[in-house]
């Protein structure tokens, strides 16, 4: 079964705590969190204490996407909230492996994280090392996007790079998911649907996250 995976930033902050609510209720798998420090994205999100403050009342797993040019300051934090999955953007690190190993063993389900423009190559040697990888299908910093269709060419190459190596890890795509591409997504190998505005823009939470199942 695919999992659904509302991203935060399309909620509305002003009430977050009902938000977060309402799309667990409605049968989300997790919450997406997209985490920016307007550098290496053009812009600004929210901290460790308002991820804190989500965890805290979250009944279901937190998937971090840090959008920073300095993820390494972040791992310990997250690790010492219980957060489930976080993934980070290789460009940001000099030494990947050991990245990927130090949230490993905080207990952490460790993803890469690739801008449309980044090849699939930038993880090759470290995929058998990876839990879990996120396709952007936008280019990340903002919500509403439309979706770019290069990313089932992505996605038709990392199968072939899984088969090679023969290990299977878990595949999420982040950018202008609806219920219209969810079917060829799904059909191509994705495991994890990031939508935002296509779950938080309608008063009905339930039947966006059943429409895109």
């Amino acid at each position: 079964m695919i999992k659904i995976a509302p991203s935060i930033l399309a909620a509305d902050f002003l009430n977050l705590k009902e938000e977060i609510r309402k799309v667990q209720q409605a049968g989300a798998d997790m919450l997406h969190l997209d985490i920016m420090d307007g550098h290496f994205v053009p812009n600004l999100t929210f901290g460790m204490e308002i991820t804190e403050k989500i965890k805290q009342c979250s009944s279901i797993p937190l998937d971090v996407h840090l959008m920073v040019t300095n993820p390494q300051e972040y791992f310990a934090p997250l690790g010492q909230m219980g957060v489930e999955y976080v993934s980070f953007h290789p460009e940001t690190v000099y030494h990947l492996h050991r990245s990927i190993y130090y949230l490993k063993d905080l207990g952490i389900k460790t993803g890469a994280a690739l801008n449309p423009a980044s090849p699939v190559e930038l993880v090759e040697a470290v995929l058998p090392d990876l839990d879990f990888l996120l396709l952007m299908s936008v280019n990340p910093g903002f919500g509403g996007q439309k979706f770019l269709p290069l990313t089932y060419q992505k996605l038709k190459k990392i199968s072939r790079l899984l088969s090679e190596k023969e290990h299977h890890l878990e595949i999420e795509v982040d950018g202008g998911v609806n219920n219209l591409n969810a079917p060829d997504l799904k059909n191509n190998g994705v495991d994890i649907l990031v939508a935002g505005s296509f779950i938080f823009g309608n008063d009905d939470y339930q039947k966006q996250i059943e429409s895109l199942r």
